[in-house]
Parts: C-alpha cells; structure tokens; sequence
C-alpha cells in the first residue's frame, strides 16, 4: 500500500474542530501503541484503529450536515471519507478491506495475522494519519515511543 503515498489536494489552512484535533492526537497515540505491542495481532489492531481515528478526523472535519430529512442507513468512516476527501479514496478501500482481517485479530485468532502483515499495516497506517494531518491542514506531530512504566 505504501506505493499510494499521494498528498491530497493542498488547501488553505483553516481552523479545524477540536474533535477532529482529538482524533488525530489519539490517532498519533494509537501508533505509537502499536510500535510498542509485542504480538502481531495487537500491533494490527492498534495501527488499524489509529488509521480509522484519522480517517474519523478527516471526516468529523470535512462532513456537510446533511440536506435531506431521510433518515439513511449507518455508513462507515471507510465509505464515508472518499466523498470528504477524494484524494484518500484508495486508503479508504485499502483499510476498509483489512477490516476483517482486525476484527479476527481483535477476536484472539492467533493465525489472524503475521508479524510481516503487522509491521506493514503499521508503516501504512503511519503514512495515512501523515496524509490525513496533511488534508486538514495540521503539521504532522512525532509522538514519541511509549515507556514502559517500571
């Protein structure tokens, strides 16, 4: 995936929400958590869970309120940011598809994921929260490897 390393559209800065900041701290956070887990199912399921909070950002920023009083059904933050942010279609795709792949590694199937799947989600993952910082404007923050307390 790391061949799809495109800047989306370059946009003035604007103010961005605090929620949408909070996501991307806690996307940041998530990171750093999976460069710090020792079994590759949690490393996994903490470097997807850090790309979806910053895709999460990108939309909680970018989302129009809708137009229409239907009600629709629910839609996922994969489905949703290709429309807010068209430049980061292909990592919506990307990461909407190792979706299963997290949930049985969530679920403690051992077999679930390598470490080589690991390690590559998490490079992924690092790539996209760069380039949804990028898309909304923020400077990209370095979160420095979590300590263990001992």
């Amino acid at each position: 995936m790391s061949t799809i390393a495109q800047a989306p559209s370059e946009r003035p800065r604007a103010r961005v929400a605090p929620s949408a900041l909070a996501l991307m701290s806690s996307a940041r956070h998530g990171l750093a958590a999976a460069e710090s887990e020792s079994s590759a199912g949690a490393r996994y399921v903490a470097a997807h869970l850090a790309a979806l909070r910053a895709a999460a950002a990108v939309v909680a920023a970018r989302a129009e309120p809708g137009t229409t009083g239907r009600r629709r059904k629910p839609q996922s933050v994969w489905e949703l940011l290709p429309r807010v942010e068209p430049a980061l279609c292909e990592w919506a795709a990307f990461f909407a598809a190792g979706a299963s792949k997290r949930a049985a590694a969530e679920a403690g199937l051992s077999r679930a994921v390598s470490a080589r799947e690991a390690d590559e989600l998490l490079r992924d993952a690092a790539s996209f929260v760069g380039l949804a910082e990028s898309a909304l404007g923020i400077p990209a923050q370095e979160i420095l490897p979590l300590r263990s307390a001992g």
